[in-house]
């Protein structure tokens, strides 16, 4: 493959794990000014511009390692994982263990909800759409339910 084909398929492929972790973890559209504005709430660095993340998002562009970082933070992805890909166990930057001893009931779903395939995932998201519009209120989880849930 040319270099520069190589190139441009890492920045699509960058572009599509972007956009999906802002829909599925943020529930952001993938907006520029959405993105840009939110970026730049969280970045210490030199705001990024609306069409810089116009870039990242069509696939023109990769951003500096700063913003990357920056990026992954917010996200709660790794950086490598944000950069390079891999497998979903690679996603985010806490282990089983440590998420299990630092989140919430709630983060730790949503960290088991990334974990599964795709398939599961949309199973699990028509599966509380229904419940939402059924108007059935689910409690707060308890640790014991989260506890079985990631066994499975």
């Amino acid at each position: 493959m040319p270099p520069s084909q190589k190139v441009s398929g890492e920045r699509n492929q960058f572009s599509a794990r972007l956009i999906s972790v802002l829909e599925s973890v943020r529930g952001l559209q993938p907006s520029p000014t959405v993105i840009a504005r939110e970026f730049n709430n969280r970045f210490g660095g030199k705001p990024v511009t609306v069409h810089a993340v116009r870039k990242w998002l069509v696939g023109e562009a990769i951003p500096t390692q700063d913003k990357l970082r920056a990026l992954a933070k917010w996200l709660e992805v790794s950086v490598e994982w944000l950069r390079f890909g891999g497998s979903v166990s690679q996603m985010t930057n806490l282990s089983r263990r440590d998420l299990d001893l630092q989140s919430s009931p709630q983060e730790q779903i949503i960290q088991l909800f990334l974990s599964l395939p795709a398939r599961e995932r949309k199973l699990a998201q028509d599966f509380v759409a229904m419940l939402s519009k059924k108007n059935v209120r689910i409690g707060p989880a308890q640790p014991a339910m989260v506890e079985n849930l990631s066994h499975h």
